[in-house]
């Protein structure tokens, strides 16, 4: 049965209640700066934490993720992870920036959540993880609890993809190829 007939209005809700975000397509994100922790920092075997505000996103293409401190909530879009690993992304054009939101994890867990961002950021040590310890930027982007979202930003870091959720394959592979198309263009 296709509901779109009985209830037209239907239609018109359902994808504005897919998503609770507040990323508006062409748009940067709403600000946001996170003074507790912050940015992962791994210098001559030290971990340090600075300051991070969002007006630094611009200058490279970018996969925005924001995850809460759980692992059901790092696993939601863990194929994703793979294939932008897989697809070898240029490090002068191309960061990937996950924001944990600490303040999000299973109660007694954090220290073993920063633990295994330490581990990322060693393994990894191009991407950009930040430290949410007090949910800032859940707050100001109106994300899930226990979610995982997922932003595609240009290098003017405007938006070009927002999910809140998990994302199917087809948008997976959409992401993936927006990036593509993005680190393209002059």
């Amino acid at each position: 049965m296709h509901y779109g007939r009985l209830f037209p209005w239907l239609a018109l809700l359902l994808p504005l209640t897919a998503s609770a975000h507040n990323f508006v397509q062409g748009e940067r994100v709403p600000p946001v700066g996170i003074n507790d922790r912050g940015e992962l920092r791994y210098q001559q075997d030290k971990f340090t934490y600075q300051s991070w505000n969002s007006a630094a996103l611009p200058g490279k293409v970018r996969v925005l993720l924001h995850i809460a401190g759980r692992a059901s909530s790092k696993e939601k879009n863990a194929a994703l992870i793979e294939a932008i690993k897989a697809a070898r992304f240029p490090h002068d054009r191309y960061q990937t920036t996950t924001l944990v939101n600490t303040d999000d994890a299973i109660p007694g867990t954090g220290m073993f959540v920063r633990s295994s961002i330490q581990s990322n950021k060693q393994q990894f040590p191009w991407s950009q993880f930040i430290i949410d310890s007090n949910g800032v930027a859940k707050k100001a982007w109106q994300l899930e609890n226990e979610g995982s979202a997922i932003v595609v930003l240009d290098k003017e870091g405007k938006v070009r993809f927002a999910k809140d959720g998990a994302l199917t394959q087809d948008e997976a592979k959409q992401v993936i190829t927006l990036v593509r198309q993005l680190l393209q263009q002059k």
